[in-house]
């Protein structure tokens, strides 16, 4: 298998201008980039402010900056399939498997996923079972923290 090239930040930033006209967008040359729109997954669903951080050579990382906190279902101490329940941050593809790269346009993938994240959040909130799939884990730093409030 080749190697695949990085869309360059230009194209993405043009990109995520055309898909989400009114939305903040930074970017530092090739390097980083930084997105934050507010989505509403579907007709049903609230509004979520989400924020997404491409760092060149450390990936992308996509937050839920609002509401913030996310209301936890009923008994649950911690949000579902997130790498950092207090940062919101996303847990939206597995990167051993390769699903985002940065040879993918985010308006596409990450941004796409991360509404998709929202709408089974939204059924977790109310039904406190996690339908959205995924590999099983959890943040290692929250587990010894609620290890040591218990």
């Amino acid at each position: 298998m080749g190697k695949t090239s990085r869309i360059s930040l230009i194209i993405q930033e043009g990109t995520l201008k055309s898909y989400f006209p009114g939305s903040q967008i930074s970017r530092k040359g090739e390097h980083e980039l930084k997105w934050t729109h507010t989505v509403t997954p579907t007709p049903l669903s609230g509004s979520y402010t989400i924020h997404l951080h491409y760092k060149f050579n450390k990936g992308a990382k996509v937050y839920v900056l609002k509401p913030n906190p996310l209301p936890l279902a009923s008994g649950k101490k911690l949000l579902p399939h997130v790498y950092s329940t207090p940062e919101q941050r996303l847990c939206l593809y597995y990167p051993d498997y390769r699903e985002w790269t940065p040879s993918k346009l985010y308006v596409k993938t990450l941004i796409p996923w991360a509404c998709e994240w929202l709408i089974h959040y939204e059924i977790w909130s109310v039904t406190g079972v996690w339908y959205g799939g995924g590999i099983d884990h959890e943040n290692e730093a929250e587990k010894t923290d609620l290890d040591n409030a218990a």
